[in-house]
């Protein structure tokens, strides 16, 4: 009589643990992606990859200071 239930939770944890273990696997790949990603994209954004902007002088004190080049 005990022997039915047994048999059920044997079939449904051996039914789980395959999806269980992908879903492990795919947040860690996921998580590891998007770590790539972020640093990429800080790579992208750094001050030194940037172009150098000439900027015109915005006032007139500014354009004293600031002679044409």
């Amino acid at each position: 009589m005990m022997a039915q239930p047994k048999v059920a939770q044997a079939l449904f944890l051996s039914l789980t643990t395959g999806p269980l273990l992908l879903a492990v696997l795919t947040s860690r790949t996921l998580a590891s992606l998007m770590q790539e990603i972020g640093q990429a994209s800080e790579e992208i954004f750094r001050g030194d990859r940037l172009p150098i902007l000439n900027v015109p002088p915005t006032s007139v004190s500014e354009a004293a200071d600031h002679p044409p080049s």
